[in-house]
């Protein structure tokens, strides 16, 4: 699904811009998902886990701004990327009335209001696609997104134990929240 360009105002008074990703942010993209990967234990994924070629990132560009049930617009500063957000709508009748969010930010955009401003956007498409319920899952420990997700008004409904395992064996629980709108 394509969105219309949103421009917004940082709490460092840079400008900021959330738009549908395009072709030529693949490259950029592929490398965002392997910087990310690293810069927190609060992905799902590590660094060397991201192998995506550029032809398999790009096709997934393609397939979500075709779609009619995918929404994913990123945001950038000065040109630059500086996150993404995901938006997974279910299609099928028993379920189409739910949707998936994913949110990830390099570290050094974290605290400026892009989060908000991207769960702002990942609600109104929501909204405006009869979704009932937003769904997203966090790890144990992850105490800044936690405080954002409630900030927007997702609860926590249940938790799995022993759901993450680091590679130093820490073993975390992973939080699923919802928000019904």
């Amino acid at each position: 699904m394509k969105i219309d360009t949103i421009e917004f105002e940082l709490k460092n008074g840079k400008h900021a811009f959330l738009d549908s990703p395009a072709l030529s942010d693949a490259p950029e993209l592929l490398e965002y998902l392997y910087k990310t990967a690293g810069e927190t234990e609060f992905v799902l994924r590590y660094p060397e886990e991201c192998l995506m070629t550029l032809e398999q990132e790009e096709r997934f560009i393609t397939n979500v701004v075709q779609s009619d049930y995918d929404m994913m617009a990123v945001c950038k500063v000065d040109g630059r990327l500086a996150g993404n957000c995901h938006l997974m709508m279910n299609n099928r009748i028993k379920t189409r009335h739910r949707a998936s969010v994913a949110i990830a930010l390099y570290k050094e955009f974290w605290n400026l209001g892009i989060g908000t401003q991207m769960f702002e956007l990942m609600i109104h498409v929501a909204k405006e696609k009869g979704i009932r319920q937003l769904e997203l899952e966090f790890i144990e420990g992850n105490e800044r997104g936690r405080a954002l997700y409630e900030k927007m008004g997702f609860e926590i409904v249940s938790f799995k134990p022993n759901a993450i395992i680091l590679k130093n064996g820490t073993v975390l629980k992973e939080y699923f929240m919802i928000k019904t709108l």
